[in-house]
């Protein structure tokens, strides 16, 4: 009798389970589909190819009352250089330091992310950083209501990313995971600076190099 009635109750538990993980899927659904006719929040840009944060930089001319975050991208100067030269507004232009790989992009900036509030972001990549980037963008964002669009940046020369099918499948996998884990944790990172608060001189003084497809003069 006592057997019946523990199968009972994990049945129940089981089907209490599966209608909330249905009930929180079809208003996140809800959600990105409201979203995705939206304008876009947020720029994020990803690092590895100066060209990235040159493009953003002339988009967020015709764009300056949007976000952007740039994920562990050129020296700070480099990107304060490129604004400058541009002409285009520092004032909503953010600086992650924390992201060491295309996970951690997403791990440190979707919290960033969700407190600005962002239901629609631009991802700034390159080419050949796909298919892999966009997956784990709709993956880990798309966990999070947010709608992704993806912009791409030519480059020169070498490419920043070096893809192969092991390195997508492993990147998918924990992205599939960590959608479901970060739905309760929020890792924050400590290096987070505006542009606006970029020390040009004291960078000259210690030094620093950009890239030389940037064509940019220290």
């Amino acid at each position: 009798m006592r057997i019946i009635r523990r199968r009972h109750l994990l049945g129940l538990g089981l089907l209490g389970i599966t209608l909330l993980f249905c009930g929180c899927l079809l208003h996140n659904t809800l959600k990105l589909q409201a979203a995705s006719s939206g304008s876009v929040d947020a720029f994020l840009v990803l690092g590895g190819s100066i060209r990235r944060e040159i493009y953003v930089a002339e988009l967020v001319k015709q764009y300056p009352a949007t976000k952007v975050l740039i994920s562990q991208g050129s020296q700070d100067p480099c990107i304060l250089l490129i604004f400058q030269r541009a002409g285009a507004p520092l004032d909503h232009v953010w600086l992650e330091h924390c992201a060491d790989s295309t996970f951690g992009n997403f791990y440190f900036n979707i919290p960033i992310l969700r407190r600005w509030g962002v239901s629609k972001v631009k991802l700034i990549t390159s080419p050949t950083h796909l298919p892999r980037a966009k997956w784990m963008a709709q993956i880990l964002l798309g966990a999070q209501g947010i709608w992704v669009e993806v912009d791409t940046v030519e480059e020169q020369g070498i490419p920043g990313n070096q893809e192969s099918l092991v390195k997508t499948g492993l990147d998918v996998t924990r992205s599939l995971i960590w959608a479901v884990l970060s739905q309760g944790i929020q890792p924050q990172c400590s290096q987070v600076k505006p542009l606006a608060a970029v020390d040009l001189e004291a960078w000259r003084q210690s030094g620093f190099k950009c890239e030389h497809q940037g064509r940019i003069e220290n």
